[in-house]
């Protein structure tokens, strides 16, 4: 048996009672340790915490070589461990696809995901929000487009834009250097384009003190949210309730919205 545990947005506390309840009963632990980081626990206190090993998965162990873990899951019960919600990401659904195949039976348990989280922080409607992105580090001269290909789609439709910012093992990116990025993308776009007014900066989320502001891209690039993950939001424009959500709970001033 194969099953997907999600552990929430922060803590080793933010798992479900089930899902802790199966970990502790599981033969084999692993951790998918690239598409998020929890930065409130790792590997090492999770595995003292259940008392059992708990091995990491980088993405190659998950797309190219999970046959270990498939196999393992034949005969055994075994815990794929993933911040977040575990089918958030496709790599996860192929996963279970591959698994299926083998005749492996499988069951998720579900855990907060940013998705539903940044809406309670920011206080935007979740049916609002468009077609997410994601700005990955600039590789030599490597750049891609998507991101403000993207927000300019959602932009036209008047819809909000989640953006994940990359995750690497040696750093995580911060909002300030997101919008290094996107300020580049949009100078360099061919057809004139001009950036959007506002952006939700939300770093933490799920710990006991996130920090959640609104500004400008220049107040936003100023702004110190502290230490990862970091997570940036561009609003479409504002139902009153969301203006006032932000000005309450995100320092936004009317004159920015």
């Amino acid at each position: 048996m194969l099953f997907f545990i999600g552990l929430g947005l922060y803590s080793a506390d933010d798992v479900s009672v089930r899902g802790a309840s199966l970990i502790s009963l599981a033969d084999y632990v692993y951790l998918e340790g690239y598409t998020s980081s929890l930065m409130g626990t790792s590997s090492e206190k999770l595995s003292e915490r259940y008392q059992k090993p708990v091995q990491v998965l980088g993405r190659e162990d998950v797309e190219i070589h999970p046959d270990t873990l498939i196999e393992q899951a034949k005969t055994h019960t075994v815990v794929f461990l993933t911040g977040g919600d575990p089918m958030i990401s496709t790599t996860h659904a192929d996963l279970r696809i591959r698994a299926a195949r083998e005749g492996v039976q499988t069951e998720i348990i579900h855990g907060a995901s940013i998705i539903s989280a940044v809406c309670g922080l920011s206080g935007l409607q979740n049916y609002r929000f468009g077609k997410s992105c994601s700005i990955p580090f600039p590789y030599k001269n490597w750049m891609p487009r998507t991101p403000v290909d993207t927000i300019e789609h959602n932009r036209t439709y008047d819809l909000h834009t989640l953006v994940y910012l990359d995750i690497q093992p040696s750093r995580h990116m911060h909002i300030h250097e997101a919008m290094e990025i996107l300020q580049t993308l949009y100078k360099t776009a061919e057809a004139p384009l001009s950036m959007p007014e506002l952006y939700i900066g939300i770093a933490r989320a799920g710990s006991h003190e996130p920090e959640v502001y609104a500004g400008t891209s220049a107040q936003i690039s100023d702004h110190d949210f502290g230490e990862p993950l970091h997570i940036l939001i561009v609003p479409a424009s504002l139902h009153h309730i969301e203006q006032e959500y932000l000005t309450t709970f995100a320092d936004l001033s009317l004159t920015q919205a």
